[in-house]
């Protein structure tokens, strides 16, 4: 029985896929499919099954899942310990939205490579929509989420911060100098807006839906800076966590509306699936995040 084996059973474990676990571990999918069988001949009982392109535990299976698991646990434990100055080494793979990316994490990266520079961060940039599946298919290690609280039963999620958000537009707007706003002011703007598999985007189009607005006119992006630029611009109203809008509200180049958005009610969370194996790299990830960002 080898290390390499008992990885690759692992990964196919947790993404149910050969495709994507010969994509993780850079193999050609024949060289999973040599690598199971063999373990399979070795311990002599199936494994697992496939259904179409899906993968699926036997009861076999899913009683060595654990043993597969403890093992790995044991073996990156071991070559912590070995390497030189018991320094860790491995790869935290991380997804987050742009906003987070931007805005929030930077600074943890920074302190994480100074605290463990034998580790290698692998940053995904992911949508919304994405980062939990990400999590679930085996693609990340530990995700980012700017939403409502993720009180999923296979994921655990660790909170970091609650964050506000501004309505906001260029100094020379229509709207910029008014000292309170009501719905009818909204009537023919445009509003700059993420595109909308964005969770605080919903949020912000029901809410103003629910306080009689007509049907809003808008501009979709996916970039957070395209609609800083555009509001600059002159271009219409936009929606944004306050993170994002620092530096232009700072300078003057943004102007935040008088329009109560605490309806609005979100936090960055820090997620990682429950039933992964922890390597002690992507623990101490986790726990500089918990230091770092709470």
């Amino acid at each position: 029985m080898e290390i390499r084996q008992l990885k690759t059973f692992w990964t196919l474990a947790s993404t149910c896929s050969f495709h994507q676990t010969a994509e993780l571990l850079s193999y050609v999918p024949s060289t999973i499919t040599m690598q199971i069988k063999s373990l399979e001949e070795e311990l002599g009982v199936k494994l697992l099954d496939r259904l179409g392109k899906k993968v699926v535990l036997t009861d076999a299976g899913q009683q060595f899942l654990p043993y597969a698991t403890k093992i790995l646990n044991d073996v990156e434990e071991a070559k912590c310990i070995s390497s030189q100055h018991g320094e860790l080494a491995g790869t935290v793979v991380i997804g987050a939205d742009e906003v987070l990316c931007a805005y929030l994490l930077p600074a943890l990266f920074k302190r994480f490579r100074a605290d463990y520079p034998g580790v290698r961060l692998l940053f995904r940039p992911l949508s919304g929509q994405e980062l939990k599946s990400s999590l679930r298919e085996g693609h990340t290690d530990v995700v980012f989420v700017l939403d409502e609280h993720v009180g999923a039963k296979d994921l655990h999620s660790a909170f970091l911060k609650n964050e506000t958000f501004q309505m906001v537009v260029s100094p020379d707007h229509m709207l910029a100098s008014r000292s309170a706003l009501v719905i009818d002011d909204f009537r023919k703007q445009h509003f700059l807006l993420t595109e909308k598999n964005c969770s605080y985007r919903a949020y912000f189009e029901q809410s103003l839906l629910k306080k009689g607005a007509d049907v809003l006119t808008e501009l979709e992006f996916h970039s957070v800076e395209a609609i800083k630029q555009c509001a600059v611009a002159g271009l219409g109203i936009a929606l944004l966590p306050e993170m994002a809008l620092k530096q232009e509200l700072s300078k003057g180049e943004l102007v935040a509306l008088p329009w109560d958005l605490t309806d609005i009610s979100f936090s960055a969370q820090m997620l990682w699936h429950r039933e992964k194996w922890i390597s002690p790299s992507i623990a101490a990830f986790i726990q500089v995040a918990k230091r770092e960002l709470s």
